[in-house]
């Protein structure tokens, strides 16, 4: 579908999907009553859970295009290189190991995400290829997963569970006061994002080729590589981990846009992140049944598709 037809669409269905967040959920409130004092309190809610979701959509999406292109690979996520393990680590130690901070889990789980972060750059400072990268950011996934479940081997009962309650995800967790932080370090990552477009452009042809036509491989990986922590460590400090939205929705994009250019493919991620965000939050809502759950019922699909087609 060409872009300008498709962003207007995608748009329309943005504003759609937002109005339903307003409506629609176990409350019910009349048209009639709508502004009332009394239903606004209610409406107050949903106003900042759908600008949650839309800016956890875009940012989710669109790092989640970035890995996939860094890396040559369709099954990438944001999470491929251990930020979501990195910011749970920074959680574990909070809620399980007694360690206290003065920000709270969104705080610890930042911390978490940026230690991660700062390994990435020292290895990407070191290694040629992306390959030896992905590598190592598993491995580095691996080893704090490890300690992670040491964490919880050890911890009571009562602290364990409400480490499990944010391993699920939540939209609703993110207060007013905490809101200009996320979506200051959101338009962060967008932005970075944006400035590299012609680096992912360039990757596709490979990285001799990209090479030869003046691609600087590791600056570009590591604009990338910041543009990632943010976006997805942002979207997991606030949010928790949430999956499958990075990872099945460059894929939609792509078959929507049928095109490669990143700078039509990070616009229309981003719209529809937000989209399938927002109605996932919505059939979740509506069923009383964790984000997470939603998200990979409508995510596993498409990676299926997508390997079963390659």
């Amino acid at each position: 579908m060409k872009p300008r037809l498709l962003f207007p669409l995608l748009i329309l269905l943005t504003l759609m999907l937002q109005f339903a967040e307003l409506v629609l959920g176990p409350v019910k409130i009349p048209f009639s009553e709508f502004f009332l004092p009394e239903s606004w309190l209610v409406v107050e809610i949903r106003l900042l859970k759908l600008i949650v979701a839309t800016i956890a959509g875009i940012s989710l999406s669109v790092a989640g295009l970035q890995m996939q292109t860094l890396f040559s690979n369709p099954l990438a996520g944001p999470y491929v290189l251990g930020l979501s393990s990195g910011a749970s680590l920074g959680v574990a130690l909070l809620l399980l190991g007694g360690v206290s901070g003065p920000f709270g889990i969104a705080g610890a789980a930042l911390a978490g995400a940026a230690g991660i972060m700062f390994l990435l750059v020292v290895v990407n400072a070191r290694v040629r290829d992306g390959m030896s990268l992905l590598i190592l950011g598993m491995m580095f996934s691996s080893a704090v997963g490890a300690i992670v479940q040491i964490l919880q081997f050890l911890s009571h009962e009562s602290a364990l569970k409400s480490y499990v309650v944010w391993t699920m995800g939540s939209l609703g967790e993110v207060t007013w006061g905490q809101l200009p932080l996320f979506g200051v370090i959101a338009v962060a990552g967008l932005v970075l994002a944006v400035l590299t477009v012609k680096s992912l452009n360039l990757m596709l042809l490979g990285p001799v080729l990209a090479r030869s036509m003046g691609l600087d491989l590791r600056r570009s990986r590591m604009l990338i590589l910041l543009s990632t922590t943010l976006l997805a460590g942002g979207v997991t400090a606030f949010c928790g981990p949430i999956g499958f939205i990075g990872l099945a929705v460059p894929h939609i994009a792509r078959g929507v846009c049928r095109t490669a250019d990143h700078r039509v493919l990070i616009p229309a991620s981003a719209l529809l992140g937000a989209d399938i965000l927002l109605g996932c939050d919505l059939i979740s809502r509506l069923l009383v049944l964790p984000i997470n759950s939603i998200t990979a019922l409508v995510g596993i699909p498409v990676v299926i598709y997508v390997v079963l087609r390659r």
